[in-house]
């Protein structure tokens, strides 16, 4: 088993124009900022998964923080029994027959989060504890915010174990105490010393992302592939029937384009903003069928980070494009190379397909593009 440290987990990058908290804590393993291979990514997620499976085994519950945790969240209640639910926060928009508990990441860009409340009570019923997925901890007050409010909501949650889990943690010994006041309990994967990353990161110089104009000459052809997967991991599911679901279509999808596919040296797989773990699912399937490929993931961002192209400096590259769920917002994808197929996986159902093409334009060489979205069809364009 290979061994996580700080040495190939940790990295630090500035955040653009963010006065709360200057400095972002970038893990190269995650498959968010920075591309990695699929298996390494899921590999080290189930580390962490049967870690926690095996200390809290009556677990039915796992929650997800939005975006970076998502596929975090989702592998480690797979990790759990076949009918562990898991649900992870948004800050999505949803129609008003939804119900939403409302807190706050403090030192994010976009300060809002929402845990859907339709299905929430009789998860709670279902388990003694509560596991809280994060990619890491540094306070802990978003943790303390979510809590509280669920107390609030939900008293009987103060008879249930509450577990902050996260793969890096460097929460002080004096916020560790302010958890445990509340009754909440903190694992990690990596302990990470309480270094000053305001001040590691004040020396770069960074800059913005770039804006990227859409080819003229880019005609997508569509075709069907599996079935639409009706389940929405925000509101609620069980996850094992999820993965399975999205399974069934990657297994159509790589039947049905496996020419295409066998003919490449490189492929990259991106997630969309909090949907990471289908892109990371279809890279591993593809990993593993065609392991002489080059074959990464990584996901678009809605955090706006500084660029900088120095060896010391983690994010060297970044694109601003469309967001896949609404095109009067920006998002981001970092440390983007050039590959022979890009494939896009997203349970957006929004059908603009600008930003598609925003990524398409940045490839040389391109032999293929596959958009796959959890409706039935894929869009693609094949040289």
């Amino acid at each position: 088993m290979k061994e996580y440290n700080i040495e190939n987990t940790l990295r630090i990058a500035k955040r653009h124009k963010n006065t709360k908290r200057s400095y972002l804590i970038v893990n190269p393993l995650q498959a968010k900022h920075i591309p990695v291979s699929p298996n390494e990514a899921i590999n080290m997620m189930n580390v962490f998964g049967k870690k926690l499976a095996l200390k809290y085994p009556s677990a039915n519950l796992i929650i997800g923080f939005a975006e970076t945790a998502t596929a975090i969240g989702a592998i480690i209640a797979n990790c759990f029994n076949n009918e562990c639910f898991y649900i992870q926060t948004t800050r999505e928009l949803y129609a008003s027959n939804f119900s939403f508990i409302n807190f706050l990441e403090e030192h994010s860009h976009a300060v809002e989060q929402k845990l859907c409340e339709n299905n929430l009570k009789n998860m709670l019923k279902s388990t003694d504890t509560i596991i809280f997925a994060e990619d890491e901890i540094s306070t802990g007050k978003t943790m303390i915010n979510i809590v509280k409010k669920l107390k609030e909501k939900y008293p009987e949650i103060s008879g249930k174990k509450i577990v902050a889990a996260s793969i890096l943690n460097r929460v002080s010994e004096k916020n560790e105490s302010l958890l445990n006041n509340l009754g909440i309990v903190t694992e990690y994967l990596i302990k990470l010393p309480y270094d000053d990353y305001e001040n590691i990161i004040k020396k770069f110089e960074t800059l913005e992302a770039q804006n990227i104009d859409i080819k003229k000459d880019i005609y997508l052809k569509k075709d069907c592939i599996g079935t639409y997967i009706s389940d929405d991991i925000r509101t609620g599911i069980k996850i094992k029937e999820y993965i399975e679901k999205w399974n069934i279509k990657f297994e159509y999808f790589i039947k049905r384009f496996n020419p295409i596919l066998n003919s490449a040296n490189s492929i990259l797989i991106i997630g969309t903003e909090e949907c990471m773990l289908p892109a990371l699912m279809l890279g591993k399937k593809i990993e593993d069928i065609y392991p002489k490929i080059n074959i990464k993931s990584h996901s678009t961002t809605r955090s706006p980070i500084g660029i900088l192209d120095k060896e010391e400096y983690p994010i060297k590259q970044g694109i601003a494009l469309e967001s896949f769920y609404d095109k009067n917002r920006k998002t981001y994808i970092y440390n983007l190379k050039n590959y022979d197929i890009v494939i896009v996986v997203s349970d957006t159902d929004i059908e603009d397909l600008n930003a598609f093409k925003t990524l398409l334009s940045t490839q040389k060489n391109l032999k293929a593009g596959f958009y796959i979205r959890r409706k039935q069809d894929v869009w693609y364009i094949q040289e």
